[in-house]
Order: structure tokens, then C-alpha cells, then sequence
């Protein structure tokens, strides 16, 4: 970190301008990832602006010691996206590039895209909260037709288009390189669930895909039941995200079948759905046979009372496999709140393994958010996505990967 001090300072002596003391406090850690991140400096200095990125990929291009860049709530623009387009054309080394909530548009995804074709080292690119809209998310879809580096892609809350979505759909089903790929929360305007029907098509031809996040999709259960007819014949996903739609009992059912059919699923997201108890029992069931490999579900905020989380909490007890589970916003009776004290006091579920925490209070059990999610990212918690929280169970489960996906 040193010697990028000192070659940072004197290239800003020399474009006259003065340093940045979020980039003089960087730290580097022992992977080769520099952390520059804006939401951590603000007792440091200002967050990263255009000018600073001119300055730091002139230091950046030519360092084969760094393998990672953190750039995430920073103030980045399109202007500065040409200078990280330049980092990335040039570097031979750079593995990983978070551009996390930056203000990129789409002007800047297309340079940054242009610079990915050429680029041979890229393997994790994170856009999340850039607003690139339809017109940058499409350059990005049609640079992984010449990419052939890039594992991981998170394009999460960018304002894409249904045109953009069905265009990375149609081309993951001839690449062979992407295991993991994040399109939460696009901007739909039909009813016709094309998106869905487009990425279950998808799912019966790609053999490579590990990872597939599809919140926020307005996904009802005649579109999870078309992804399930894909889902029972392909045999490589392994973590399914389907979070923030409006799935119900029938969507759970059919999914329920999938994990009869086919064990390859070990992490299943249905958070902020509405599969209540029926479709939590429906999940039970799938999950207490002894050829299930489920190791993580999240049924947080699905109108579940007390039969639906019984039956989860003796899926716990029949199948080991199962070790992380997070139940909040549900509806905790003294029962539920009892088994599910029981089976953390005896070791069966550890308390970082799920989101609830239980006391009592008159000699009453009760249940208490904790902050523990299947999610890596999610904005509210204090962690900021952290790539070393071994706490988090996506990244705990996937680290046994030799991938070691990381979104």
C-alpha cells in the first residue's frame, strides 16, 4: 500500500490535483483487494469523484498486485466510468470490480462494457444501483457474447428493461462461463411473465449457471411453475433467489416437487412471498427426504403461523443437511418460539445460521430479529456485503466451491 501511496501522490502532484484521503487510508487486504469504499470514509474524507478516478487508474494500470477494487458508494459518473473502462482494458490482473450504488448511467456501461471485450483477468463485475437502464444493461448482455473471462455478473437495481433481461436469458444459453448472475428488480410493465418464461427456457440448456437471482420479478406461480418444469432438468443451479414476488402455497407446492425430483438446489430464497402455511408444509415435506441436499431456505415475511413453522422446525430435526434457515416476520406463537429455542440451545441451529434469537420474559419465550440473511448484500445491514463474513450462509455455503461465488 505504500509504494500506491507514493506513486498516487506524485501522479497527483503532477496533474495538479490534490489527493484523496479515502484513497491514502485504503487498505489492502491479503487476497490483493483494494477497498475503497465511500459509505466507510466519511470520518476520512470525501467519497471518490471522477477527478480522483483519472488519478487512480493511471496508479492502478500496470500493478499485477492488485486483484480486487472496491469502489461501492462512491460518486462516480460516466465520467469516471471512462477511467475505470481504461483500468479495466489495460490491467492484466484485475479479478474483481464492484461498482456498487455509484451513479454510472448508461453512456458509462457502454464504455465499461467495450473495455470487458478486450479485458482477459475480469471473473466478477458488481453494477448494483447504478441506474444503466435498458440501452447499458443490453451493451453489457452483448459483451458476454465475446467475453470470455467473467464468472460472476450483478446488474441488480439498474432499471433494466424486459428487452434486457430476455437478452441475458437468450445468451446464457450459449455461454459457458457465467455461474452466477443477478437481475433483481427490473422494470416490468406486462403481465405476461415473458422474463420468467424466457429464463426457464434458459435453464433447460445452460450447464453452467450455480447462481440465479430473480427478485423483485412480480413472479406469480404460473410463472415459478414454468421455471420449476426447467429447474427438474437442469442439474447445475444451486442457489435459487426468488424473493419480493408473489408467489403463494401453489408456487411453494411446485417447487416443493422440484426438490422431490431434483436435489441439486442447496439454497432457496422465498423471502417476502406469500406461501403461508400450506406452502411452508409443502417445503417440509421436500426437505425431510433423505435425498434433499437443501442447506439453506428463507421464508422471512410469508404470512407463516404456527402449523407451517412447526412443520419447518421438524424439517430441521429429520434432515441434518438443512442448516440455515431464517423465519422473521412471520407469525411466532409460544410454541413455535419454543421449538425454535430448543433446537438453537441444543446446537441443532446455530444462532448465526438463522435471523431469530430467542428470551424470555416471566418465564414466556420469545422470539427477536436477528441480523443474520441468506442475502450477501443487502443495503440495511451494517456488514455492506463484507466478503470475509463467513456469518452470511451464501457466502459460507459457496466457499466450499471451488468457484467461491461471490455474489
Amino acid at each position: 500500500m505504500e509504494d500506491l501511496q507514493d506513486r498516487y501522490l506524485s501522479l497527483c502532484a503532477e496533474v495538479q490535483q490534490p489527493p484523496n484521503a479515502c484513497i491514502l487510508q485504503g487498505n489492502v487486504s491479503s487476497d490483493g483487494a483494494l477497498k475503497l469504499t465511500g459509505n466507510g470514509q466519511l470520518k476520512h474524507g470525501d467519497r471518490l469523484a471522477d477527478d480522483d478516478m483519472l488519478v487512480l487508474s493511471k496508479t492502478l494500470v500496470g500493478n499485477s498486485a492488485i486483484k480486487g477494487l472496491d469502489l461501492r458508494y462512491n460518486n462516480i459518473t460516466d465520467k469516471g466510468a471512462v477511467y475505470v473502462a481504461h483500468l479495466v482494458q489495460e490491467s492484466e490482473s484485475l479479478q474483481c470490480l464492484d461498482l456498487m450504488c455509484n451513479n454510472i448511467e448508461e453512456d458509462g456501461a457502454e464504455v465499461i462494457a467495450k473495455a470487458l471485450h478486450r479485458n482477459k483477468s475480469l471473473k466478477m463485475l458488481r453494477m448494483t444501483g447504478n441506474k444503466i437502464g435498458n440501452k447499458g444493461a443490453m451493451q453489457l448482455a452483448a459483451m458476454l457474447q465475446i467475453n470470455s473471462t467473467l464468472e460472476e455478473i450483478d446488474i441488480s437495481d439498474c432499471d433494466l428493461a424486459t428487452q434486457s433481461v430476455i437478452a441475458f436469458a437468450i445468451i446464457l444459453k450459449s455461454n459457458r462461463k457465467i455461474c452466477a448472475i443477478n437481475v433483481s428488480r427490473p422494470l416490468l410493465f406486462s403481465l405476461q411473465e415473458e422474463t420468467t418464461v424466457h429464463m426457464a427456457q434458459m435453464l433447460v440448456v445452460n450447464k453452467t449457471l450455480r447462481e440465479l437471482h430473480l427478485g423483485k420479478h412480480d413472479m406469480t406461480d404460473t410463472g415459478v411453475e414454468r421455471l420449476c418444469e426447467a429447474l427438474k432438468l437442469n442439474v447445475s443451479l444451486r442457489y435459487l433467489d426468488l424473493r419480493c414476488n408473489r408467489i403463494t402455497r401453489d408456487g411453494a407446492k411446485c417447487l416443493s416437487e422440484v426438490l422431490k425430483q431434483n436435489p441439486s438446489l442447496e439454497i432457496l430464497d422465498l423471502s417476502s412471498n406469500r406461501i403461508e402455511d400450506d406452502g411452508a408444509v409443502y417445503l417440509s415435506e421436500a426437505t425431510k427426504l433423505p435425498h434433499s441436499k437443501l442447506k439453506a431456505l428463507s421464508v422471512t415475511s410469508n404470512n407463516i403461523g404456527k402449523e407451517g413453522l412447526m412443520s419447518l422446525n421438524e424439517a430441521m430435526k429429520v434432515n441434518s443437511c438443512l442448516t440455515h434457515i431464517y423465519i422473521w416476520g412471520n407469525k411466532f406463537e409460544e410454541p413455535v418460539c419454543m421449538a425454535f429455542s430448543r433446537l438453537i440451545s441444543s446446537g441443532r441451529l446455530l444462532e448465526e445460521h438463522t435471523d431469530v434469537s430467542p428470551y424470555e420474559v416471566d418465564d414466556h419465550v420469545f422470539l427477536a430479529e436477528a441480523s443474520h440473511g441468506l442475502h450477501r448484500h443487502y443495503y440495511w445491514t451494517s456488514r455492506y456485503g463484507e466478503y470475509g463474513d463467513s456469518s452470511n450462509s451464501a457466502l459460507a455455503l459457496m466457499a466450499s466451491d471451488s468457484l467461491a461465488l461471490q455474489i
